[in-house]
């Protein structure tokens, strides 16, 4: 591998983007269920759904801490790494990150204190509310910035201009480049598999707690509520991924053609389920479905398929990874499509809270889905190499002229120990109040009291 400023800097990107991706998927699918489990309270009036709300909001904000926190090094480095790419794209890609600040996180970050502080100082239906604000700016979060890199994708409403000698994309209608045509369907693929994310960490915690036998109710009404959301979301990612799939072989066919290791242009394309492909021989082994690749797209199996012979090999992403990235994404699709309708039928036999293996899988369950959701993006991203803008800007030509490859080796390793200490400073946290517990609601009145009395000797007077 050639280890230059490019390299370098796609590495330090994938790095930052990767680690902070972990947190947001947690954020948005706690956010919805946040907003079951108090709006269950507010019907039921019962202490247990408090109970829950309270615990789970506390977790919800552990993980938004670090995910701000992380997230914020990705917005320089376009300027520092990518300035080529950030002047290219700058009066377009600037339009939905503003749009994500004014939009979603001054939404999600100004109720986020009323959802943490405010149990005992706003009405029931107030504080539901702010918690309902707050799930709601966490997806919109998530939708500006696909819209951002759906652009990337499917570049449309735009112009080129040159200034002084320097090309840039200028938008020619705002509404038709935020609804590209790829932005509304990778964007419902994106939230839901944050809802699945999230509702397996909420599934993990809850089986730990049965496994203890600690926290009983707590742990069945938590556990049960989540599986289902992971079931529906789980059953749904097929149904959205088959779309999505269409839309990259109308735009992105060379893509698609990687994803599936073929090489000819072919009627009858075969779907593989798992194999090797290699770019050299030009040659993909594995099991594969014959025609099942035309049917999806075409809805026929002599539908015709773009092979990678129709690009210059210049222009091929690196065919085996994507490949592999892929299948892997798909196959842990199946896998939560598999464990979740299983775990239902046990649960509604009345039998899951007493296997003792199922609760086990859960345990460590709680990290595939954040495998799948990052395979996702290495697949996205990945798949449309070498290009940065889908036929406009090359990566290579995106990357700033004037930083060295030292610079980037150094940042990249300082990166990597703060992100580091960062992320087992979210583990301590996490371990610290699971194993902590939920309080009872006469508890939490009390420590709520303890810390008001505090505040009321320290303040002046």
């Amino acid at each position: 591998m050639n280890w230059d400023v490019e390299t370098l800097s796609r590495i330090q990107f994938a790095f930052t983007i990767m680690f902070h991706y972990i947190f947001p998927p947690f954020s948005i699918g706690m956010g919805l269920l946040l907003v079951i489990f108090e709006s269950l309270y507010l019907i039921t009036k019962k202490e247990i759904y408090e109970k829950i709300t309270r615990f789970w909001i506390k977790i919800f904000a552990a993980n938004f801490a670090v995910g701000v926190a992380s997230g914020i090094v990705m917005e320089f480095e376009f300027g520092t790494n990518w300035s080529t790419y950030s002047r290219f794209v700058g009066d377009v890609f600037g339009s939905p990150l503003a749009a994500e600040g004014i939009f979603a996180f001054f939404l999600e970050s100004g109720f986020l204190a009323i959802l943490l502080f405010g149990w005992n100082r706003v009405k029931p239906g107030m504080h539901l509310f702010a918690t309902i604000m707050v799930a709601v700016g966490s997806i919109l979060s998530g939708f500006w910035i696909v819209v951002a890199n759906s652009w990337q994708q499917t570049p449309v409403a735009y112009e080129i201009v040159e200034d002084f000698g320097i090309r840039r994309a200028v938008i020619t209608d705002f509404w038709e480049m935020v609804f590209n045509p790829s932005a509304m369907v990778r964007f419902s693929h994106v939230i839901v598999g944050a809802f699945i994310q999230g509702a397996f960490l909420v599934m993990s915690v809850a089986a730990y707690y049965l496994l203890k036998k600690k926290h009983l109710e707590f742990a069945k009404i938590s556990f049960s509520i989540a599986l289902v959301v992971a079931a529906l979301g789980s059953l749904a990612q097929p149904l959205i991924g088959h779309t999505h799939a269409k839309v990259v072989e109308a735009y992105q066919s060379a893509k698609l053609a990687a994803f599936e290791g073929l090489y000819e242009t072919q009627t009858n394309a075969p779907l593989y389920l798992f194999g090797w492909t290699d770019p050299e021989t030009r040659q993909t082994t594995g099991i594969a479905i014959p025609g099942m690749l035309s049917f999806l797209v075409h809805g026929d199996t002599l539908g015709e398929v773009k092979g990678l012979e129709e690009w210059p090999k210049e222009d091929w992403p690196p065919v085996n990874g994507v490949f592999q990235s892929y299948h892997l994404m798909v196959a842990l699709g199946m896998l939560f499509i598999g464990l979740t309708l299983f775990t239902l039928f046990m649960l509604w036999k009345g039998k899951l809270f007493q296997t003792t293996w199922l609760l086990k899988l859960y345990l460590p369950a709680v990290a595939l889905p954040v495998i799948a959701n990052q395979l996702g993006w290495v697949s996205a991203e990945r798949g449309r190499q070498p290009w940065i803008v889908q036929g406009l800007l090359r990566t290579s030509e995106g990357v700033s002229k004037s930083i060295t490859t030292e610079e980037v080796a150094i940042s990249l390793v300082m990166f990597m120990i703060v992100y580091t200490l960062l992320f087992f400073v979210w583990l301590y946290v996490l371990d610290r109040e699971i194993k902590h517990g939920p309080e009872s609601v006469q508890a939490y009145e009390a420590g709520f009291k303890k810390r008001a009395d505090k505040m009321d000797i320290i303040k002046p007077h």
